[in-house]
């Protein structure tokens, strides 16, 4: 009898163990990227060769992204500190981008940002059927989340201090500031260049260094770029946190960031950007990296006739563009690779702009606690990158942020939120796949 007893019970527990970790593979399974990246251990199904090994292109730019090991010490690209009684690193290849847009009465007189405009669609029978005007803050913002901080100014200086210090919290090395030239904002903002010198302030005191992410501000041309980089060289190239990347060759170089890079022909790119253009920065104090952004397929070929020496993403929502869509993002690394060019992927822990373009339901990309970050960031590791970014900091409008963000309910809005995870979630996951990403690099050097 006890034997009989004993096989049912044994019977009964395989059959739950079954069960289990059948549930559990269906489970997975829900996880796994729809446009078919592999789920394999990182790197181990790359067919492509080490990222140094690029061709030298024929215009004698010299603009190899070096590896980040070899070239440790000047390019910026992974320090190690000791604080108080912990170690633990600063990844200096995983670049965030960040807003100053945003405003507030007790610094600025007015909301700014916060306030946004319901974006009416181009459709007008579309439009009639969504929601139109403002949003009224502190209790009804331009976003689908609240932040931890409020509705905030950019001005205030705790503000800053606090962003640095989350920032550090993630261990992303490089802020890409969201920048636009004196006096110039965007259409819903207001001039806020006068406020780069206390970022770069606040970010070396907390180890960050500062790439610029240059917008396109009305009446963006080639020559308006060339007086911009002069500017930002001149004014803030000296300071301490001021990031520069180190090319094979042995330059350290600036980098920049160019947002909607496509709205400006190629043939005027090249003036700007090629050796033998009429207005080129080429082989001049002026010279940097520069990224361009990568929407439609065809931009590739734009993009390496431009002269640029790369192409981002930006983009979090998976589908939304061809360069955000991870299935393509071993195609355009191969294509960066045969012309030696640097792809940079752009990853996020979703994305939901909603609060400021209604009609746009369609491309929300839900959190899933987290899990929709893990799976972008997966995607991007195994194309194996020189650099990451991440999308965003703080873009509270399209719900990109890892900014760290409360429940919030009020009488007429009930806001997303991180839970059953804290406000700081998305920061640790950054540091946590930060650091992934640096033992990669090292197996891949290998």
């Amino acid at each position: 009898m006890n034997m009989t007893r004993l096989r049912r019970k044994a019977l009964v527990a395989l059959f739950l163990f079954t069960l289990f970790i059948f549930g559990t593979m269906m489970g997975l399974r829900t996880l796994k990227p729809s446009d078919g990246f592999s789920d394999m251990a990182p790197g181990l199904d790359f067919e492509g060769g080490h990222p140094n090994r690029r061709r030298q292109q024929q215009d004698n730019k010299g603009l190899v992204a070096s590896s980040p090991r070899s070239q440790m010490g000047n390019g910026d690209t992974k320090v190690v500190f000791t604080r108080s009684d912990r170690e633990y690193s600063m990844f200096y290849d995983v670049h965030i981008f960040y807003y100053l847009w945003y405003g507030a009465p007790s610094m600025d007189t007015k909301y700014i940002h916060w306030d946004h405009v319901l974006v009416p669609h181009w459709d007008p029978k579309i439009a009639a059927s969504h929601a139109q005007g403002k949003h009224l803050p502190p209790e009804d913002i331009a976003a689908s989340f609240y932040p931890e901080l409020g509705p905030y100014s950019s001005r205030d200086p705790v503000v800053l201090e606090n962003h640095m210090s989350q920032i550090e919290e993630a261990a992303a090395g490089v802020v890409v500031l969201s920048w636009y030239p004196p006096g110039v904002a965007d259409d819903h903002g207001e001039p806020s260049e006068d406020l780069v010198p206390a970022v770069l302030d606040a970010a070396h005191r907390h180890s960050l260094k500062v790439a610029f992410h240059i917008q396109p501000y009305k009446g963006r041309t080639e020559q308006t770029m060339h007086d911009n980089i002069r500017y930002i060289i001149d004014k803030y190239g000296k300071h301490g946190a001021f990031y520069r990347f180190q090319l094979s060759t042995g330059r350290v170089l600036p980098l920049f960031y160019v947002y909607d890079s496509y709205l400006t022909p190629s043939d005027s790119w090249a003036e700007l950007l090629t050796p033998k253009g009429s207005n080129t920065i080429r082989g001049t104090p002026y010279d940097g990296v520069f990224v361009a952004l990568i929407v439609e397929e065809r931009h590739k070929s734009d993009i390496l006739a431009s002269g640029f020496d790369g192409m981002y993403t930006y983009f979090a929502s998976n589908g939304f563009s061809f360069g955000s869509s991870h299935q393509n993002w071993k195609a355009i690394k191969a294509f960066c690779d045969t012309n030696n060019l640097l792809f940079i992927p752009s990853v996020g822990p979703g994305y939901v702009d909603t609060a400021v373009r209604p009609w746009n339901n369609h491309n929300t990309r839900n959190r899933v606690n987290g899990r929709y970050y893990e799976t972008s960031l997966q995607a991007a590791l195994s194309v194996r990158p020189e650099i990451v970014t991440i999308t965003s900091f703080n873009q509270w409008h399209e719900g990109t942020q890892i900014e760290r963000a409360v429940p919030k309910k009020t009488a007429t809005r009930l806001y997303l939120d991180y839970l059953p995870n804290q406000p700081e979630h998305y920061l640790e996951l950054t540091r946590q796949w930060a650091e992934d990403f640096n033992k990669e690099k090292d197996k891949w050097l290998m």
